[in-house]
């Protein structure tokens, strides 16, 4: 089974996209981003699902240190965004999608497999 580091900061959607994924997925839902790199390493994820609004960090920030640390480099990174303007900027931080805020679990659910 394919493991997923969800990095999301509002309870209700960490828990709605968790329950969404968790009968294909380990999921391992977090929304502390200070040990993000601890919690690869631990965990081993096949792929990296976080909100773009983070306490402390933007999303797109924190996946530009995944991407262009050569240890997660390839790790794949899903950037979810309630905030449209942000939108066309994402691609710069190389994240590999981006799902527009609110999304259906279907979407979800599709865009996610698309890194099986």
């Amino acid at each position: 089974m394919h493991r997923i580091l969800l990095i999301e900061d509002d309870a209700a959607v960490r828990s709605v996209i968790e329950e969404a994924l968790a009968s294909d997925y380990t999921v391992i839902a977090t929304d502390d981003t200070s040990n993000i790199f601890g919690l690869i390493e631990e965990h081993k994820p096949d792929l990296v699902l976080m909100d773009y609004i983070l306490p402390h960090i933007n999303g797109g920030e924190l996946c530009h240190q995944i991407k262009t640390n050569t240890l997660t480099a390839n790790l794949p990174v899903i950037i979810i965004s309630g905030y449209p303007q942000i939108l066309y900027s994402l691609g710069s931080y190389g994240c590999d999608a981006i799902l527009e805020k609110p999304f259906d679990l279907t979407k979800l659910l599709e865009t996610v497999a698309e890194f099986d």
